[in-house]
């Protein structure tokens, strides 16, 4: 199969990016933009740009051929500084000419600056270091650490706002070596960093063995009278990767890997970002906020979903500390896509893998070689398979998948998201984790809260929650959503003998279309399904053809009655939703979201779930995978991915008239005439695969707003050295 239409989501190239912003910094717009990297916070400047996704009524008569091509428009945000306001802008049509214009998208308010992050890092440093320099001597003494040497760091912490009125974050000190997540030490402070004048910033208060200081001139008069505890810390490996340990019997040996012994089976046309096997085909993007997006997935030449697409993650800590305890992290904030990492062939991802590059228009541009790798695996099971006696019985199917990976890196967590695509129209959305522990200092009063990993370090509690967005289009956009519940009955039939009584109890189901939209649990005991289902359209035996959710270990927020999650994370307060399909609902988040839990811009539940009619419309389903993460030794240098994982799968409910993978001829089936016979549709494949090229990493390519080399990854890297996004 072969693309017949070009991807109408792709992101802008380097050249479409910098044409942008050259129109927004024309005269004639009166936008007094300066370049993001020369800026100050009291400056206007472009946050970032990337393409508007079309509206889907357009997109679809595109793709049903009833229309040559739709226009395309850009979204950008800008920061006014002498305004204090951040806005959302829609640019277009594009490409850029006299009819291109610029306007507010209505449906997003302007966010007041205190809601942003801090992007100069720059002023952030210097003007920290003016705040922190008088406790240099403190640090000495009491650390053996040094601000100016960098052998001590500070960490913030979110939300750092309510309702952007002001700008506050406890922020923890760490010793600066390898996995410092896991190394900080016991003195955190509450810093004021609200407006744009960093004269303004300001030490609240100070925390130190369970004390509070009220000024910095406070505790260094504690200090001088010998009050303050000193910290003897393990600066030893014990946080970092490096190889330790007694060597296990043949591991001197390189494990076994997978080869194609017959090339590739899936096509990717690098252009236009569209891929096909095996009956599926599907178009990505990649977008700043969250990653990576698919679009028009089609089974056997039928659309299923016309999106699915990570939605935000969230993390909430807990403690007997301020930084612990105070902690939400929403990452969409920091960018998921932004954050994306070039994987490591051969260890992330297998080294036959196709690889895609990652292009972000934020702050300038940034180009992530080898982002997304696309590999074929066997499941190393079955399929679907029998052993019997009769002729046409014995058989398998073997189970071959295809996988889009990405690995994002933010802060101290590294996020593997799984998208795999099955032989018999199945799709599963997984996300696993790895990395580094957001660690606290270990006391006596962090027990209920986490585990002690090592001598002065506590792994603490906290839950993460991941919200994907999936547009289904079962047969069309007129869907509904059916609840399946399993119950038992009693029963009395003619035909029941007297050796077992009169009367039995059995299982049943009912079905329900839900007529509003609606906010749900998973069953208790799994005892039932949700189906996304077309009433209209039935398969040969008479049933409405849908597609079921069927989840795997997940979960949904603990604690649903903090201030710090009050308005700006209700996706993550049930396992799922459903709702009717808008325009103006386009996402369950937004970037400013985090710091924002009283005002936020995106209310999920005011927003959303207005008790509109949902009995064939078009429908989306909003989904949480996540873990309840109960940290511990073993988490220690980092949290592993076979334990921190969450899926879901999407598979076909009376969607077909049998199962579709029974045409795959990689398959055997045994015949017995007096003797086995062995029937095989394809013959193994005996090309010699070369060897891997050896191991390379490329780096992040970056540009400034004119087009001219950026800081590459040392500009990335000065991200997670600065105070921002520290934890997970």
């Amino acid at each position: 199969m072969f693309l017949e239409k070009a991807n109408i989501w792709k992101n802008f190239d380097l050249d479409q990016a910098i044409s942008l912003r050259q129109w927004l910094m024309s005269s004639k717009l009166g936008l007094n933009l300066t370049l993001s990297d020369e800026s100050y916070d009291n400056d206007n400047f472009i946050h970032y740009i990337e393409i508007y996704q079309p509206p889907k009524d357009l997109a679809l008569s595109y793709l049903n051929n009833h229309s040559v091509q739709i226009p395309q428009y850009a979204h950008a945000i800008i920061h006014h500084g002498p305004e204090e306001t951040i806005r959302d802008y829609l640019i277009g049509p594009l490409p850029i000419s006299n009819e291109t214009i610029m306007k507010n998208i209505t449906y997003l308010n302007p966010i007041p600056l205190n809601a942003r992050n801090t992007f100069n890092w720059t002023i952030l440093a210097e003007y920290g270091m003016k705040l922190l320099l008088p406790l240099e001597p403190v640090f000495n003494d009491l650390f053996n650490a040094s601000l100016v040497n960098q052998t001590i760091l500070p960490a913030a912490t979110g939300p750092m706002s309510y309702d952007g009125k002001w700008r506050r974050s406890w922020v923890q000190m760490r010793y600066n070596v390898a996995g410092s997540w896991l190394h900080a030490v016991d003195f955190q402070f509450y810093v004021d960093l609200s407006g744009t004048d960093p004269n303004k910033y300001h030490i609240i208060k100070i925390m130190h063995d369970s004390k509070i200081y009220h000024s910095v001139e406070e505790i260094i008069i504690a200090w001088k009278q010998g009050l303050l505890k000193r910290f003897k810390p393990d600066l030893s490996s014990w946080a970092s990767r490096q190889i330790r340990g007694r060597q296990r019997d043949l591991d001197d040996r390189q494990g076994p890997r997978s080869v194609q012994f017959s090339g590739p089976r899936f096509r990717v046309d690098i252009k236009e970002d569209w891929v096909s096997w095996m009956g599926w085909n599907f178009y990505l993007s990649f977008e700043r906020d969250m990653g990576l997006h698919f679009w028009d997935i089609r089974f056997k030449d039928e659309r299923i979903i016309y999106e699915l697409s990570p939605q935000e993650a969230m993390s909430q800590y807990s403690g007997s500390d301020p930084h612990q305890a105070s902690t939400v992290w929403l990452d969409s904030s920091f960018g998921m896509g932004g954050s994306v990492r070039e994987v490591i062939l051969g260890y992330d991802c297998p080294t036959y893998s196709m690889m895609l590059n990652a292009t972000i228009h934020e702050l300038g541009s940034s180009v992530r070689k080898n982002a997304i790798c696309i590999f074929e695996r066997e499941s190393d099971r079955p399929l679907s398979r029998h052993f019997g006696e009769q002729d046409g019985e014995s058989g398998v199917v073997k189970g071959y998948e295809l996988v889009v990976r990405t690995i994002t890196t933010v802060g101290n967590y590294d996020y593997l998201f799984d998208y795999t695509f099955m032989l018999d129209g199945t799709i599963e959305i997984r996300l696993s984790a790895s990395g580094y522990l957001q660690g606290g200092i270990w006391q006596q009063s962090q027990i209920p809260y986490g585990h002690r990993i090592h001598q002065g370090a506590v792994g603490s509690l906290h839950d993460h929650v991941i919200n994907y967005k999936i547009d289904f289009d079962i047969v069309g956009t007129k869907n509904s959503f059916m609840q399946v519940k399993l119950e038992t009955e009693k029963v009395d039939q003619e035909w029941m003998d007297e050796d077992w009584g009169v009367g039995a109890i059995q299982q049943r189901m009912t079905k329900n279309i839900l007529p509003y939209e609606s906010l749900l649990e998973w069953p208790n005991n799994m005892e039932g399904a949700y189906v996304i289902t077309n009433q209209d359209e039935k398969n040969a035996w008479g049933h409405s053809r849908g597609y079921t959710i069927h989840p795997g270990p997940l979960c949904h927020l603990t604690n649903l009655e903090s201030k710090r999650t009050e308005k700006n994370v209700n996706w993550a307060k049930q396992h799922l939703a459903v709702s009717r399909r808008k325009e103006e609902e386009r996402c369950s988040s937004s970037i400013w979201n985090g710091n924002l839990p009283g005002a936020p811009p995106v209310d999920f539940y005011k927003k959303f779930f207005d008790d509109e009619s949902i009995e064939q419309e078009d429908l989306v389903v909003w989904v949480n995978l996540g873990t309840h993460h109960i940290p511990r030794a073993e988490d220690s240098p980092n949290t592993l991915t076979n334990l921190a994982t969450s899926y879901v799968l999407l598979s076909p409910w009376n969607y077909h008239d049998y199962d579709p993978s029974i045409d795959s001829r990689n398959s055997v089936i045994l015949k017995n005439d007096g003797h086995w016979h062995v029937d095989e549709a394809t013959k193994p494949g005996h090309c010699i695969p070369s060897a891997p090229e050896p191991l390379v990493y490329s780096g992040l390519e970056s540009y400034r707003e004119d087009g001219s080399p950026g800081q590459g990854e040392l500009g990335n890297w000065l991200l997670g050295v600065m105070p921002g996004r520290q934890g997970g």
